[in-house]
């Protein structure tokens, strides 16, 4: 089974936003693996962006934090495909016991909203290019 090596450490910084204080891995598919996704320290994320009026039923914050967490870096840095990530999400939900119930909302959350995302941060990348 896939596996979190790392504890998460963060430091809010703002309004819903947290700073990593040192790097979190994460072993895609079974441990050990070849696979293994690194979040640096320093890395900001706002854990699992859910719309506000969804917060009494699932916090942005949880259970499910060091999945979201990996979910936001690969959105990011784009180390792999956008429905990949999606996939690794999930799989590190079930790694972490998430409810079925909630990391099947959550998953499908990203799966149909995350496009959003995903199209920001790869607009970003285009302006830091050309900078």
């Amino acid at each position: 089974m896939s596996q979190f090596t790392s504890k998460l450490i963060v430091e809010p910084i703002g309004k819903g936003f947290w700073e990593l204080q040192v790097g979190f891995e994460y072993h895609v598919g079974t441990y050990p693996s070849d696979e293994i996704i690194v979040v640096p320290a320093g890395f900001i994320t706002d854990f699992a962006s859910i719309p506000k009026i969804f917060w009494p039923i699932i916090s942005p914050t949880g259970e499910h934090g060091k999945a979201a967490v990996i979910h936001d870096y690969c959105y990011y840095s784009a180390c792999y495909s956008r429905l990949r990530s999606d996939a690794i999400f999930l799989e590190g939900m079930k790694v972490l016991k998430v409810k079925k119930w909630k990391r099947d909302a959550m998953y499908f959350g990203v799966v149909l909203g995350g496009w959003k995302a995903w199209h920001d941060h790869r607009q970003r990348e285009k302006k830091e290019r050309h900078i």
